[in-house]
């Protein structure tokens, strides 16, 4: 059990065994279907009774993973949440090189991202509106921190994730593959609905305090703005990740075009 608390709450470890945590039926059995590689399951004491929980079992089982019930409370003093699901299970992590964008129309570049919230809903935004790959660079929150792998909502297993050291060889590498690289500002980018989305992109979401630095700003071939009616002073990071995809989308799906 130590090693489930220290995969849960420490990044270093995460990174040092390169496995993550998922929490709950519906995650686990989505890592499942991915597939991902579980490599052991651990049930609250007494959930196995559950018709939902034995189905999980049975399809761990048959995947050679190990099931370990727990004692009563141990899954409780273990979770990162005040109510804890009833199952978590060890998952490899995911990530794939950079070459595997190759090809793509749409790639999320996450520079800085810091809020495991918003990490998750970009990868949800990404994975809903069909984006080719969500590029994770930086110093961003960790896309295998808890909070983050469930607010993905199972997005994390569905499209491919590219971890990158820096944000700027990242962009040099999406250009030399052929993406134009667009950086979503507040204020003073193209209207999003008058880019043509038809031409390979790459889109590049920045930090949700300060935006784009100054040296990811050289790197970009354009700004891209979603224009905002009332008084609020900008969007959320993984809100606006939300509207830029699915115009993206939106357009992909018209046969002329924009």
């Amino acid at each position: 059990m130590r090693r489930l608390r220290r995969l849960l709450q420490k990044r270093s470890i995460r990174w040092g065994e390169q496995a993550f945590v998922v929490e709950g039926t519906e995650l686990v059995r989505t890592a499942l279907e991915a597939p991902a590689a579980v490599e052991s399951l651990f049930l609250a004491e007494g959930s196995a009774a559950d018709p939902d929980v034995s189905a999980l079992v049975s399809q761990v089982h048959q995947v050679g993973a190990r099931v370990f019930e727990l004692a009563p409370g141990v899954l409780e003093r273990v979770a990162a949440t005040v109510t804890p699901q009833p199952v978590m299970a060890v998952v490899p992590m995911l990530h794939r090189p950079l070459e595997a964008v190759t090809g793509g129309r749409l790639v999320v570049v996450c520079a800085d991202l810091r809020d495991p919230g918003n990490a998750g809903t970009v990868l949800r935004s990404a994975d809903a509106a069909a984006a080719d790959a969500v590029l994770w660079c930086g110093h961003a929150v960790d896309p295998y921190n808890p909070k983050a792998v469930r607010a993905s909502a199972g997005s994390l297993f569905h499209v491919p994730l590219v971890v990158c050291d820096v944000v700027t060889d990242a962009l040099r590498v999406a250009a030399e593959l052929g993406y134009r690289r667009l950086g979503a500002v507040a204020r003073g980018g193209e209207d999003y609905a008058e880019v043509d989305w038809s031409v390979p992109t790459a889109l590049v979401l920045g930090n949700e305090a300060r935006g784009l630095p100054a040296e990811v700003r050289a790197e970009l071939d354009g700004q891209v703005t979603v224009p905002m009616a009332g008084r609020a002073e900008s969007l959320n990071v993984g809100v606006a990740c939300a509207i830029l995809c699915f115009e993206a989308l939106r357009q992909r799906r018209r046969p002329s075009g924009p």
